[in-house]
């Protein structure tokens, strides 16, 4: 106890450290396979683990790690789809202290080779089917690394490499001592926005942020023991929204997807009892338009909550989605904010809204999940917030317990991004007076034209609501006379027939003021990140020959 007595009682008080353990996610797993030892943690095909056997190989593994020489603070990187090993190297390296790089799957080897080389890897796991990329990255970067295979007999593309197959590896693993962690603000994981050539964008996580925003989405999605949800965002991305987390504190069930197809999702729904996933938007327009042979006859009998964000859903793939039996949780974030931070809070008078008013308020960003900290909408030349009257535009700034450590090995970057005390997002949105948020657009899709500010979200909201139009996307064309107007890319239905210019600008003008209807319309399949975001800056040089 403190001798001194000129602090309050307040202050005199010690536990010598009986009241306080680091925040991480690595006790959700201890828990969850304690409590529930006999229950289903991971369904995969014919695989099952309980969550004692999900606790047990996690534990096995941590302790390989640790025998192969993995030291706090190192960075350890996975290549791998959504099953059970990934969900396992989400909990076993932290165990260990060091640091989780989830790789993209859809990389070329020139961006993984740079990942690497800038993360400083120093052990790497490979699912089968990423051999030759990881191989060609191998030699780009010139590391003469440790790998380790994963083989999954699901599929038989690929092969195995690296010095041991990952069952050998963790059968391998010897009595060694557990880490502790002591400092929950310890890195947790290492997240790349986009290539490393030039300028790294290297965002690290810690165990702390972590499990705040895993328990802040067990709330948001309405996690329950008795929950099962379907792995249909990457695992990669964001370390899934941090919803492996999520999902094992809660004692609910995974079941993993290796890849996206409508098909299999509505097989598993059904054959699983699916009760919550999580996708950007296209994935769920892909589920809008898989054929009908596909698709359930029926709406589910409880429906299946499904989470959206990464890009704002236009109202009609909600409306769409609630009609097959889904109910959508828009959320909003960035990797920079552990994946999703807010939500579109659902406020009970909504529920009464003829269901197309209900998906446009849906459609909003929201407010702050109950741990994720504040969030303001403010003028980013004098941090001042805007008014709340839906249609005066700032920037989307958050603080809290759910912003980044920062950029790895970048002060600069981290510097800006973190000017004046708060994250800048660079995305663009109004408030409303309710105070939910909603983006307009990012700062770079803005479209000034006459000097006049046109969403492209805005529009794109409104070209969605054609009867043929599956995906939409709206940037600037360069124009002599207005400096810019807005030039619309659009992907039809299938079997649709291509409408005229004519019909689709006298279609826009019912829904929107005259300035912001497109004057060029470019139907074409959409570019795409790996992600699944639609790529504008590839739209931006293509609208610039649109004649």
């Amino acid at each position: 106890m403190s001798s001194d007595l000129s602090a309050s009682p307040y202050e005199r008080l010690d536990m010598g450290g009986a009241d306080f353990q680091p925040l991480s996610p690595v006790h959700f797993l201890r828990r969850s396979a304690y409590i529930f030892r006999d229950k289903t943690a991971i369904a995969y095909g014919a695989r099952r683990y309980s969550y004692g056997e999900f606790g047990a190989r996690c534990e096995r593994l941590a302790a390989a790690l640790i025998g192969a020489g993995i030291t706090p603070g190192q960075t350890v990187s996975v290549i791998c789809p959504n099953i059970p090993e990934m969900l396992e190297l989400h909990f076993a390296v932290p165990m260990t202290g060091a640091v989780l790089n989830t790789i993209n799957t859809r990389l070329d080897a020139k961006t993984i080779a740079g990942i690497l080389t800038h993360g400083d890897s120093q052990l790497l796991f490979v699912d089968r089917e990423y051999a030759d990329v990881v191989e060609a990255a191998l030699e780009l970067s010139g590391r003469d690394m440790r790998v380790i295979g994963i083989y999954d007999p699901v599929v038989d593309v690929g092969r195995v490499i690296g010095a041991m197959d990952y069952d050998t590896f963790l059968a391998g693993a010897g009595d060694v001592p557990r880490f502790e962690l002591a400092d929950e603000m310890m890195a947790i994981s290492l997240s790349y926005t986009s290539g490393t050539t030039g300028n790294p964008k290297g965002v690290v996580y810690s165990h702390r942020g972590a499990a705040l925003n895993a328990l802040g989405n067990v709330m948001a999605l309405g996690l329950t023991t008795k929950s099962k949800y379907l792995w249909t965002l990457p695992l990669f991305h964001c370390n899934g929204w941090t919803h492996p987390w999520a999902v094992t504190a809660i004692g609910a069930t995974h079941v993993c997807l290796r890849a996206v197809d409508p098909a299999e999702i509505f097989r598993l729904i059904a054959a699983e009892g699916v009760t919550h996933m999580a996708a950007a938007p296209v994935v769920l327009s892909m589920l809008i338009h898989a054929p009908a042979a596909v698709k359930p006859k029926s709406t589910q009998p409880v429906p299946v909550q499904v989470a959206t964000g990464g890009a704002a859903p236009p109202s009609k793939v909600i409306d769409d989605m609630e009609s097959m039996g889904f109910n959508v949780i828009h959320l909003y974030g960035l990797t920079e904010s552990y994946g999703q931070s807010l939500i579109c809070e659902m406020q009970e008078e909504w529920e009464g809204l003829p269901l197309a008013n209900r998906a446009q308020k849906m459609a909003r960003q929201g407010v702050p999940h109950v741990l994720a900290g504040e969030f303001q909408v403010v003028d980013p030349d004098t941090m001042k917030p805007v008014p709340a009257d839906g249609t005066t535009i700032g920037e989307i700034m958050l603080r809290g317990n759910i912003v980044m450590k920062g950029y790895l090995d970048n002060p600069d970057d981290t510097a800006r991004a973190s000017a004046g005390g708060w994250f800048h997002s660079g995305d663009l949105a109004v408030m409303h007076a309710d105070g939910y948020a909603e983006v307009k657009d990012r700062s770079k899709d803005i479209i000034i034209s006459g000097g006049e500010n046109i969403s492209s979200l805005e529009v794109e909201e409104a070209l969605y609501q054609h009867p043929d139009i599956m995906e939409a996307a709206v940037v600037a064309r360069p124009d002599e006379k207005w400096g810019e107007t807005p030039c619309a890319f659009i992907t039809l239905k299938p079997d649709a027939a291509e409408p005229t210019a004519d019909a689709l600008t006298s279609f826009c003008r019912q829904h929107l003021a005259g300035y912001k209807v497109p004057k060029h319309f470019v139907f074409t399949a959409l570019p795409k990140t790996q992600t699944g975001k639609i790529q504008k800056t590839v739209l931006r040089e293509r609208a610039k020959d649109v004649g």
